[in-house]
Protein backbone atom coordinates (compact mmCIF):
# COMPACT_ATOMS: atom_id res chain seq x y z
CA UNK A 1 0.00 0.00 0.00
CA UNK A 2 1.45 3.34 -1.02
CA UNK A 3 1.83 6.27 1.34
CA UNK A 4 -1.09 8.14 -0.28
CA UNK A 5 -3.36 5.11 -0.06
CA UNK A 6 -2.46 4.71 3.63
CA UNK A 7 -3.38 8.35 4.33
CA UNK A 8 -6.70 7.97 2.53
CA UNK A 9 -7.42 4.78 4.48
CA UNK A 10 -6.60 6.50 7.81
CA UNK A 11 -8.78 9.50 6.92
CA UNK A 12 -11.73 7.22 6.06
CA UNK A 13 -11.35 5.33 9.35
CA UNK A 14 -11.19 8.59 11.33
CA UNK A 15 -14.31 9.85 9.55
CA UNK A 16 -16.11 6.62 10.39
CA UNK A 17 -15.04 6.91 14.05
CA UNK A 18 -16.31 10.50 14.16
CA UNK A 19 -19.72 9.45 12.81
CA UNK A 20 -19.94 6.62 15.35
CA UNK A 21 -18.98 9.01 18.17
CA UNK A 22 -21.64 11.54 17.11
CA UNK A 23 -24.24 8.78 16.91
CA UNK A 24 -23.33 7.44 20.36
CA UNK A 25 -23.34 10.94 21.90
CA UNK A 26 -26.76 11.63 20.38
CA UNK A 27 -28.10 8.34 21.71
CA UNK A 28 -26.71 9.11 25.16
CA UNK A 29 -28.27 12.58 25.12
CA UNK A 30 -24.95 14.42 25.30
CA UNK A 31 -25.60 16.72 22.38
CA UNK A 32 -27.54 19.95 22.69
CA UNK A 33 -31.23 20.09 21.87
CA UNK A 34 -32.06 21.73 18.54
CA UNK A 35 -33.86 24.81 19.86
CA UNK A 36 -34.90 25.80 16.33
CA UNK A 37 -37.20 22.76 16.25
CA UNK A 38 -38.85 23.64 19.57
CA UNK A 39 -41.94 25.83 19.53
CA UNK A 40 -42.50 26.04 23.26
CA UNK A 41 -41.18 25.43 26.75
CA UNK A 42 -43.30 23.14 28.91
CA UNK A 43 -42.96 23.24 32.68
CA UNK A 44 -44.49 20.60 34.93
CA UNK A 45 -45.26 22.49 38.15
CA UNK A 46 -46.45 20.69 41.31
CA UNK A 47 -47.74 22.31 44.48
CA UNK A 48 -50.15 21.07 47.15
CA UNK A 49 -50.64 17.69 45.48
CA UNK A 50 -51.68 19.21 42.15
CA UNK A 51 -49.57 19.28 38.97
CA UNK A 52 -50.08 21.83 36.21
CA UNK A 53 -48.53 21.84 32.75
CA UNK A 54 -47.55 25.42 31.90
CA UNK A 55 -46.54 26.27 28.33
CA UNK A 56 -44.71 29.28 26.91
CA UNK A 57 -43.98 30.18 23.31
CA UNK A 58 -40.84 32.02 22.22
CA UNK A 59 -40.95 35.81 22.55
CA UNK A 60 -38.65 38.58 21.34
CA UNK A 61 -39.11 40.64 24.53
CA UNK A 62 -39.69 39.35 28.09
CA UNK A 63 -41.58 42.41 29.31
CA UNK A 64 -45.08 41.30 28.27
CA UNK A 65 -44.91 37.81 29.77
CA UNK A 66 -47.18 37.57 32.82
CA UNK A 67 -46.79 35.06 35.67
CA UNK A 68 -49.35 32.28 36.23
CA UNK A 69 -50.89 31.60 39.63
CA UNK A 70 -49.91 28.26 41.19
CA UNK A 71 -51.93 27.48 44.30
CA UNK A 72 -52.74 30.35 46.61
CA UNK A 73 -49.17 31.48 47.29
CA UNK A 74 -46.91 31.10 44.24
CA UNK A 75 -46.69 32.80 40.85
CA UNK A 76 -44.62 31.11 38.12
CA UNK A 77 -43.31 32.87 35.01
CA UNK A 78 -41.66 31.27 31.96
CA UNK A 79 -39.78 33.49 29.52
CA UNK A 80 -38.59 31.70 26.36
CA UNK A 81 -36.58 34.52 24.85
CA UNK A 82 -35.30 34.15 21.30
CA UNK A 83 -33.98 37.46 20.04
CA UNK A 84 -32.36 37.58 16.63
CA UNK A 85 -29.69 40.12 17.61
CA UNK A 86 -28.33 38.21 20.64
CA UNK A 87 -28.28 34.76 22.19
CA UNK A 88 -31.57 33.70 23.71
CA UNK A 89 -32.39 31.99 26.98
CA UNK A 90 -35.10 30.32 28.98
CA UNK A 91 -35.71 32.20 32.21
CA UNK A 92 -37.89 30.85 34.99
CA UNK A 93 -39.18 33.00 37.84
CA UNK A 94 -41.03 31.97 40.99
CA UNK A 95 -42.70 34.68 43.08
CA UNK A 96 -44.37 34.70 46.48
CA UNK A 97 -47.80 36.23 45.94
CA UNK A 98 -47.97 38.56 48.95
CA UNK A 99 -50.81 40.97 49.70
CA UNK A 100 -48.79 44.09 48.89
CA UNK A 101 -46.74 42.81 45.91
CA UNK A 102 -45.26 39.72 44.24
CA UNK A 103 -41.79 39.04 45.62
CA UNK A 104 -39.26 37.04 43.55
CA UNK A 105 -37.96 34.08 45.57
CA UNK A 106 -36.34 31.96 42.83
CA UNK A 107 -34.82 32.72 39.42
CA UNK A 108 -33.21 30.23 37.03
CA UNK A 109 -31.66 31.04 33.65
CA UNK A 110 -30.69 28.55 30.95
CA UNK A 111 -28.83 30.05 27.96
CA UNK A 112 -29.52 28.70 24.48
CA UNK A 113 -28.68 26.21 23.11
CA UNK A 114 -30.02 24.11 25.97
CA UNK A 115 -28.27 20.96 27.07
CA UNK A 116 -30.33 17.89 26.34
CA UNK A 117 -32.13 16.79 29.47
CA UNK A 118 -32.85 13.46 31.01
CA UNK A 119 -35.92 12.35 32.90
CA UNK A 120 -36.57 15.88 34.22
CA UNK A 121 -35.86 17.88 31.07
CA UNK A 122 -33.22 20.58 30.71
CA UNK A 123 -33.78 21.98 34.23
CA UNK A 124 -33.66 18.82 36.28
CA UNK A 125 -36.08 18.64 39.22
CA UNK A 126 -36.19 22.02 40.95
CA UNK A 127 -37.68 22.75 44.38
CA UNK A 128 -38.71 26.12 45.78
CA UNK A 129 -39.65 26.48 49.44
CA UNK A 130 -41.93 29.16 50.81
CA UNK A 131 -41.15 30.22 54.36
CA UNK A 132 -44.57 31.43 55.51
CA UNK A 133 -46.68 28.29 54.98
CA UNK A 134 -43.78 25.85 54.78
CA UNK A 135 -44.91 24.60 51.37
CA UNK A 136 -42.86 23.29 48.49
CA UNK A 137 -43.25 23.92 44.79
CA UNK A 138 -41.53 21.46 42.45
CA UNK A 139 -40.98 21.94 38.74
CA UNK A 140 -39.07 20.69 35.74
CA UNK A 141 -39.11 21.96 32.16
CA UNK A 142 -38.60 20.57 28.68
CA UNK A 143 -38.72 21.81 25.09
CA UNK A 144 -41.50 20.69 22.79
CA UNK A 145 -43.53 21.27 19.65
CA UNK A 146 -46.89 23.04 19.91
CA UNK A 147 -49.76 20.59 19.84
CA UNK A 148 -47.55 17.58 20.59
CA UNK A 149 -48.26 15.55 23.70
CA UNK A 150 -45.71 15.99 26.52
Amino acid sequence: MSRVERRIDLALRASSRRRRCVAMCAAAGLLTTPVQAADEVRCHVSYGGETQLLRASAVASPYNVAPVSVGSYFLFRIVFERASDRAGAVKLYTYADRDDAAVPIHVAEFPLPLARGGRFGFTGMQRVYEPVREGELEYWCELGKKGARP
